[in-house]
């Protein structure tokens, strides 16, 4: 019944969204962007902020406050001022559309301009590893493997499974968004660019975090923290340094919006930890690219060195900072045993159904 409970209250939540990205399609959109547009939504924002309180479990809670209180609210801000997806060029003439667009972690490969400027987004490709492909069913039947390695996490030392973690993460993002990206492609037949590009070949902290992981979070960041900030300081240090600051910027953001969703699926005073880690990546990548700037662009290591480091720096960071509020509070053993119960319950809700369509074709004869 718990569960049964949990899925009326994010039906629950999934109205109240669309009621509220209807009133923004039919009646927001209609006054003129700027401050008054900004002041019509705010109730929206207000929402959106607080509609993850709802909900008791965490995946459900972790999941609407990434989609809805960091995406949508933030492509709501963007749409006030006539800015981001939804204010796009063409702006999306179907609601169907505006829905998706506006709270689901997706983005079509028009929404926004490249952004040649953005460090993020200027790490070198010569010498990448090849690519290696993994599609979506792969990364399911991945992610169930690791689900089930967690029965035996006793016999596992607690660092090896928080970087199963790491692994679980990524995938579970990827099939989130992923599945996203197929539903919205059957759906309204636009093309979708991927969620994420490999990341596990990422050759440096510019290119995890610029190029491959979690793209449309990027996005949105680069165009409501990274460019106001850039185009600020530009006036005291310049085009050429400004970029450094601007991205440090957008790191914090980040670090503070991720504290929010620990706070709404473990209901526990924010430690800041999470939020340190996203500072201390945001400092060491603007190393990184000052070490650049001062070095010849050609000079770089062989991916073969890199990658490994990249990686090593990224996932011994997380083990360190990112997943111990998490698994202090229970919620890594909560969001495992929610999978399992999910499964379970589709399993008895497929069982019913094959069950009385066996029976009517029964009766039928």
């Amino acid at each position: 019944m718990e569960m049964e409970d949990e899925i009326k209250t994010i039906f629950k939540v999934g109205l109240s969204v669309l009621a509220s990205l209807c009133y923004t399609y039919f009646i927001a959109s209609k006054i003129p962007q700027g401050k008054l547009r900004l002041f019509s939504l705010l109730p929206i924002l207000y929402l959106f902020f607080i509609l993850p309180l709802s909900l008791s479990t965490a995946l459900p809670a972790g999941l609407v406050s990434l989609f809805i209180t960091w995406v949508g609210s933030f492509n709501l801000l963007l749409f006030s001022f006539g800015l981001g997806p939804l204010s796009s060029q063409p702006p999306p003439n179907s609601l169907l559309l505006f829905i998706f667009i506006a709270c689901l972690p997706i983005k079509t490969n028009n929404t926004f301009g490249s952004d040649h400027k953005n460090p993020q987004n200027s790490s070198p490709v010569s010498g990448k590893p090849h690519k290696i492909p993994i599609n979506l069913p792969t990364k399911v039947v991945l992610f169930a493997i690791l689900v089930a390695l967690t029965d035996y996490q006793i016999y596992l030392h607690p660092k090896i499974l928080l970087g199963q973690y790491c692994c679980m993460l990524y995938l579970f993002v990827d099939i989130i968004v992923g599945s996203c990206n197929v539903i919205m492609r059957a759906s309204i037949g636009i093309q979708l660019e991927s969620p994420s590009d490999e990341p596990y070949l990422s050759t440096s902290l510019q290119d995890f975090w610029g190029r491959r992981w979690n793209l449309m979070i990027t996005n949105i960041l680069r165009h409501t923290i990274y460019k106001p900030v850039r185009s600020a300081m530009e006036v005291y240090i310049g085009t050429e340094w400004a970029p450094l600051p601007a991205a440090l910027a957008a790191f914090l953001v980040s670090g503070l919006m991720h504290e929010i969703i620990f706070f709404y699926t473990t209901r526990s005073t924010p430690t800041w930890e999470v939020t340190l880690f996203f500072i201390l990546h945001g400092v060491c990548l603007v190393v990184e690219v000052g070490v650049k700037k001062v070095l010849t662009p050609k000079w770089q290591w062989h991916w073969a060195v890199s990658v490994p480091l990249t990686l090593g720096f990224v996932v011994v960071t997380a083990i360190w900072l990112f997943f111990p509020p998490l698994v202090r509070n229970g919620v890594d053993a909560r969001a495992i045993e929610e999978c399992k119960e999910l499964l379970e319950f589709i399993k008895q809700k497929l069982k019913l159904d094959g069950l009385v369509s066996k029976t009517t074709l029964f009766l039928d004869h």
